[in-house]
Order: structure tokens, then sequence, then C-alpha cells
């Protein structure tokens, strides 16, 4: 083994010093200055060995790739597939990322302009996941982790080029859980029907690797993602943070299991304008700490204010404790139609603001549920006895003017409101649920598999 390497650090000096004097001081790409043998991938300037079965991916795709089901590909930090370039996965492919926090986290990014075909089956699904996972080519499930294993990778990103609201009159924003310093990982535009690619039959485990305090990658982040993008049969399970979060964009997402999430399952930002249908979310929180089933936000700033989202067909389910069924805030506005809420002590929690200096009403999701900009009908929230708590519950942020403003001045009234708009809509406390997701498109999942729902 010693004069192996011997001689192929002979062969890497000669190519570089050739390609020294060839190219003189420019910069280069590393791995051009080096030819690696049959069997070794170049990857930083360094040769790594391609094995039969695990291929070692890093850094820019600049040519359309094919990432076949004989082989496992390991995510070796940030692999950006570029504007112009498609990455076809192939139906039963693994794609497992490594370990490593801040700028070291793994993650698959589709740059704006850059497309993903990753179109799995039923009894095929493409499998993103961890090193740690011991899942093998040919297998669905993996025997070593369990609900509890978060954090162990970053996720999957698409960014592209729909309507965003970002603050202020910007129209692109810089995508969240990865360093700015990364070149075209910007998202947003004015072409609503853009094209990503496809995503069917995609299971995304165990991600979510911190990038700085309080700062993760979710399982599946949206950027900017347009209705032209096919997603549909996808599952996020066991995310450090968000399971599934839409930066803006009008992309359709169609039967989404979302399960052991730590932070929100489904998360919807900068004004998402796009349907999510049939949807289901489960929160444990043995399996570790959950926040909200849904957090739902507006425009942020003056561009792209028009726009709703539709939810239609959910079912969320909570096993313990869990800080709600939903946190409608800054602004929301779209519709909230056929979803049920099992095992939550509170339902649905909508935010008033007000002006601290007068007491003045700010605009925020309770104005756009009071003049029916934001819409909840025929919704159904399980309790034992049909009577246990309202529906939905206005709340304001816990700045003490805010607070003080709404507890002396509104707080009775928009309760009130609250409620009545609720009820006149066709929405229900059930002992029993008669509405929500079409569970039986589920039985390929992982969440499925391991009893779920």
């Amino acid at each position: 083994m010693k004069s192996t390497t011997k001689i192929l650090s002979a062969i890497f000096l000669v190519f570089i010093t050739i390609s020294f004097f060839s190219c003189g001081e420019d910069d280069v790409n590393p791995c051009d200055l080096l030819v690696c043998p049959d069997g070794y991938l170049c990857i930083d300037g360094d040769c790594i060995i391609d094995s039969e079965t695990t291929r070692v991916v890093t850094g820019e795709i600049l040519a359309n790739t094919t990432w076949t089901n004989d082989k496992i590909y390991q995510l070796s930090n940030k692999v950006i597939v570029q504007s112009g370039v498609t990455l076809t996965i192939e139906p039963g492919t693994i794609i497992k990322g490594e370990e490593g926090e801040q700028s070291l986290a793994s993650a698959l990014i589709i740059a704006n302009g850059g497309k993903i075909i990753a179109e799995g089956t039923s009894t095929q699904p493409i499998i993103f996941t961890s090193v740690l996972d011991d899942i093998q080519i040919g297998e669905t499930v993996g025997t070593n982790l369990n609900a509890s294993d978060r954090g162990l990778w970053g996720g999957l990103i698409l960014l592209g080029k729909a309507p965003v609201s970002v603050s202020g009159t910007d129209t692109e924003g810089q995508i969240e859980g990865v360093p700015a310093d990364i070149p075209n990982t910007t998202y947003g535009g004015t072409d609503a029907t853009d094209n990503s690619g496809i995503l069917r039959y995609i299971s995304i485990r165990h991600g979510g690797i911190r990038v700085s305090d309080g700062n993760e990658i979710n399982g599946l982040t949206l950027g900017g993602v347009g209705s032209g993008t096919i997603i549909e049969n996808v599952e996020v399970v066991s995310n450090l943070d968000d399971g599934i979060e839409c930066f803006g964009g009008t992309v359709n997402l169609k039967n989404v299991v979302i399960g052991y999430c730590g932070d929100d399952a489904l998360d919807l930002d900068q004004n998402y304008a796009g349907t999510v249908d049939n949807i289901i979310i489960v929160q444990d929180s043995d399996s570790g700490e959950t926040d909200f089933a849904l957090e739902f936000d507006g425009p942020e700033g003056s561009t792209h204010t028009t726009g709703k989202f539709t939810l239609m067909n959910g079912s969320f389910i909570l096993n313990g404790i869990a800080d709600g069924g939903a946190d409608l805030k800054s602004t929301a506005q779209g519709n909230i139609m056929n979803c049920v809420w099992e095992g939550y002590n509170e339902f649905i929690q909508v935010r008033a603001s007000f002006n601290p200096a007068d007491c003045s009403e700010k605009t925020d999701s309770y104005t756009r549920l009071a003049s029916d900009d934001l819409v909840i009908m025929n919704c159904e929230a399980v309790t034992e006895t049909a009577m246990m708590a309202d529906f939905a519950i206005v709340y304001s942020d816990d700045d003490p003017g805010e607070e003080d403003c709404f507890n002396n001045n509104y707080a009775a009234n928009y309760q009130t409101v609250a409620n009545d708009k609720i009820m006149q809509n066709g929405n229900a406390m059930v002992t029993t649920a008669t509405t929500g997701a079409n569970k039986t498109v589920f039985a390929w999942s992982l969440t499925k598999t391991k009893g779920g729902f």
C-alpha cells in the first residue's frame, strides 16, 4: 500500500508541475491541476477513493448529471447544481449527507436556474439521509436510527425565480441556513411559473444540522420556487428545524408527510402563494422538543403583497406536548380548508399588532381574518368533550406596550369576532374527525411504516 501511495503521489506531482507551468499564476480550480487514476475522484484537489457502492460528491455541479441507484451518493459539504444544469436522480437512489456544522454543513442546493429531476416511486422512493444511517442500496429503511435522531446533516434546498415578499422593496433574498458567501444562493424574481424540476416519492430524514446558534437547515427548503415545479409524495422525518419551509414562491405541494420535527412542521413565509393539498403532520414530544404544526406569515415588504396560500385536506396529529396547532402571524393571508387537529390543547393562534404609542391597530393576521383575507373553513378540532377550548385564540406579541394595548382595549372584542368568524364558516369542535387528509396514499412513507398514523 505504501508503494502504491508513493506512485500515485509521483503521478499527481507530475500533473501538478505540468499544469503549473502551462497555466501560470491564474486562479484555477485545484481539480484542474490533477488527473486522478481510475477509481478515484478529485475533490478540492485531492484524489478520493470512488468505491463500487459509494461516490463522494462536493462543490458545484456544472454539467447535466445523473445519479444512479447502484451507488450511494455522499454529500461532502455543499453540493450546488448551478444555473442551466439538471441533476437527475434515479428511483431508489440513496443520498447521504456527511456530518459537520456551520460552514461544513452538508446540503444539496439547486441554484436559481438549476433543476432537479428526482422521480422515485412508491416502491423505490429516493431517500436523503445521514451517513450515520445504516440503510444500504436496495433498502428503504435502516435499522440504527429512530425518530429522535435529528440534525445529523443539512437538507435539500430548491431556489427559484418566482415572486417573494422580502423586507423593504427587495424582490430577492438570501436563503436561510446557507452562508451568504456561498455564490448563487439567492432566490426570488418575477416568473410565477418558474420550473425547478420534479420531486416525487422523496423521503428526507434526520437533517437540520446547525449552521449557527438558532439557525438550522430545514428538511426541504423552497425559496421562490415557481408553479412549473412538481412536488408530490414527499416526506420529511426527524428534522431538527422546520420540516418544510416555503419562502414566497408559487409552487404547489401535494401528498406531503412531515413527522417528528424539532421546530415547526410546515412554515410558510414571505407570502407563499401556492397550494398545499393532502398533508399529514405528526408531532411527538417523546422524540424531542417540537413547535407548531403550522407557522404562517404573510408579506414582509412592499413587493408581492397580494398572493394568498391555500392549505387543504390536512390531518395534524400530536402525541404529547407542542406549542400549538397553528400560529398565524405577520399578516398571514390565505385559506385553510378541510383540516383537522387531533391531540392539541390550543388549536389556532391568530396574532394582532398595535402601535404602542397610541394603541392604534396595525395590519396583522387578526385584521386579515376580520376582513376575510384569512379564511378558515370546514375544519375540525378533536377534543374529548367537543367543548374543551376555543377553536382560535387571538394574541399579541409579548412586547409590554403592545400587550398592554391588546389586554386593555381589544382582547375581549377581538376574541368574539374571531370566534364568530370561525364558527360561521363550518368549523367545529368534534370528538371524532370526519375531515382531513386521505391517509391511504402514504403507505410508502417511513412515518407510516413506523406507526405514526
